[in-house]
């Protein structure tokens, strides 16, 4: 094609680095570091005058509850800012160079600050209740963002709007897109130096201390005592997240990781096995559980929708089909069968009685595409909260106990263990929960070597080829509908499998458990939503949009009737934004990212790779 004739829309824009505000380089960064440096010393002053606020804000000279994390957010802002000074020892925290960074971090800590004094103002009644550490942070804060916002940030020209007289509608739209450009997580050109060479034992330390230093944060945002601080949590977890991405920092560690596979993957493991010996008592460890169960689950239906691409709305049925089968064969007085296996046959029988369903249901349906599938799945479900509800000795057999349910499952109990004791092994405290907890790690352990290998198989590529475009599949010699069915069928014994555990770990099992949607998963539109938060055909992305999509309701429980207005809110933003989803496979993220626009951080290159 002639460059002359090249339409404009598929050229690539080259990189910039300019500031959103017109200042010297040296003024940006003297009020930036200025800013951050009085934030942090905001945290020491109280905030507000009376202790009904949780955290207790009231008091001077050390920080509490909330303002830690503005501490915490100022801090890193400060050391960001510092290596734009050229101050050795901290080089390392920017590969990139990259002031975008700064910008997020200070974005963070801003928005931390003062969503606690709204939160503050709100809840008793006024900005009369700040005190005058709250004013400063307020300022300080400000003060930070306006100096990141001098630095040159790297971003990408505006794309050209019509010539008007006037400042129309595409013109502010653009004006929006080029701010968001700015400070978004895409890619500006700016690629990081080549890291200083390291043995593989100091590398395979910096693995260590990175699932160490996950290990905390995770144990400190489930550990949040009160919805607020938790919300505060998510603000500056999520920015920062962002900031050291766009630093170049986790692009390091992530090379690091996949040169090293075996040692991430068993710091990994031992990261989340050494999760339930941080508690004291079992509420966050019952948490933990739920979001393993759950994790599990979604990666389940990730082989169905992220792999296969098939839409299924009634997955948490398979779910449903394995806890029943569990709790029928427990042993319980009030199951009707008065049978009792052991707990290796009890997983075996219900996994096994959700893959007979899995093939029941796909076998008549899987024919269809696109929403008539979806339809039939949706229908599938219902149909089983239905039929379980119902087979009570009077509207149908005496199976379920009907609405009632199967209450009082025994805990477990395998090769003489029993979970629901607690045990002591030396200096080593294992409550009930966790040890539910460790065996559902194992479960989830099993369940991600299966993706792993199911998705990196020639079975997994030919799904792929099906999700991709059927017709095409089909015409390369790909049996479509045995293949559908057979991601099908996996998908409705992992679920099963989980269900399994799930039985035991909530002592019973009832209906209104396993509906399409509701204010508390595991339901399917929540394992659907897990799976598209976190990034379809990926392991690590279901397990933290599940992990997300459990914390948010059992944190946010002020939101009450509130919850689902605030989701639905949340994924209208990710739609919009990131498509592809927070952790996307390399495929799918060029395929929402064509490489002219700066949220695809590959080239076609890249994405060619497996």
């Amino acid at each position: 094609m002639n460059p002359q004739t090249t339409p404009a829309a598929h050229t690539t824009p080259t990189a910039e680095a300019v500031p959103l505000i017109p200042l010297p380089l040296n003024t940006a960064r003297a009020l930036t570091t200025t800013g951050a440096l009085l934030s942090a010393a905001s945290t020491f002053l109280s905030w507000t005058w009376t202790t009904r606020f949780p955290g207790n804000l009231t008091v001077n000279g050390y920080p509490g509850g909330l303002q830690l994390l503005t501490l915490t957010g100022a801090l890193l802002t400060l050391a960001y800012t510092l290596t734009s000074w050229n101050i050795p020892g901290l080089r390392w925290l920017n590969p990139t160079g990259s002031h975008n960074a700064t910008a997020l971090l200070a974005i963070a800590t801003l928005a931390t600050t003062w969503y606690t004094l709204i939160a503050i103002a709100a809840q008793l009644g006024g900005l009369a209740n700040l005190e005058p550490g709250g004013y400063a942070a307020a300022l300080t804060t400000l003060l930070t963002l306006l100096g990141t916002l001098a630095l040159p940030l790297d971003r990408r020209p505006a794309d050209p709007a019509p010539a008007t007289g006037r400042l129309s509608s595409t013109r502010a739209a653009t004006a929006v897109r080029s701010a968001l450009r700015t400070l978004g997580p895409g890619r500006t050109g700016k690629q990081p130096p080549p890291p200083r060479p390291l043995p593989p034992w100091a590398e395979i330390l910096v693995i260590a201390a990175a699932f160490g230093l996950a290990l905390g944060i995770v144990t400190y945002g489930i550990g949040t005592a009160y919805g607020e601080l938790f919300t505060g949590f998510l603000l500056l977890a999520g920015f920062g997240t962002a900031g050291l991405a766009r630093a170049g920092l986790l692009g390091r560690l992530t090379a690091l990781t996949a040169k090293h596979r075996t040692p991430t993957v068993t710091a990994a493991f031992v990261a989340a096995a050494l999760f339930p010996l941080t508690q004291d008592t079992d509420q966050y460890t019952l948490i933990a559980v739920n979001i393993l169960i759950f994790s599990t689950v979604a990666l389940g239906l990730n082989v169905v929708v992220g792999l296969a691409g098939l839409l299924d709305l009634g997955y948490v049925a398979f779910l449903g089909v394995g806890a029943y089968t569990a709790a029928l064969v427990s042993g319980t007085t009030a199951s009707t069968l008065d049978i009792r296996f052991p707990f290796w046959a009890a997983v075996l029988t219900g996994a096994a009685a959700s893959l007979v369903f899995g093939v029941v249901i796909g076998a008549p349906t899987l024919r269809l595409r696109g929403d008539y599938l979806a339809i039939v799945t949706l229908g599938f479900g219902e149909i089983f909260r239905i039929t379980v509800g119902n087979l009570n000795g009077e509207s149908g057999p005496s199976l379920t106990n009907g609405p009632n349910g199967i209450p009082n499952i025994p805990d477990l109990v395998l090769f003489g263990y029993s979970f629901g004791k607690t045990h002591h092994l030396g200096s080593i405290t294992l409550n009930p929960f966790a040890n539910y907890y460790l065996l559902m790690l194992l479960f989830t352990v099993i369940v991600v070597l299966v993706f792993s290998r199911a998705g990196n198989s020639r079975i997994g590529r030919a799904w792929i080829a099906i999700r991709e475009d059927e017709t095409a599949a089909t015409a390369m010699g790909i049996n479509g509908f045995r293949l559908k069915l057979l991601a099908f069928a996996l998908g409705a014994t992992l679920a099963g499998l989980a269900g399994t555990v799930q039985a035991h770990v909530a002592y019973t099992v009832v209906p209104e458990q396993y509906v399409f949607a509701g204010p508390v998963p595991p339901n399917s539109a929540f394992l659907l939503a897990a799976v598209i938060l976190g990034g379809m055909g990926t392991i690590s992305g279901p397990l933290l949009g599940a992990a997300l999509l459990y914390l948010i309701p059992a944190k946010l429980q002020f939101l009450q009737d509130y919850q689902l207005l605030a989701f639905g809110a949340a994924l209208i933003l990710l739609m919009r934004f990131r498509p592809e989803g927070l952790i996307p496979n390399r495929r799918r993220q060029l395929e929402f990212h064509d490489g002219t626009t700066t949220g695809s951080t590959l080239t076609h290159a890249e994405a060619t790779t497996p």
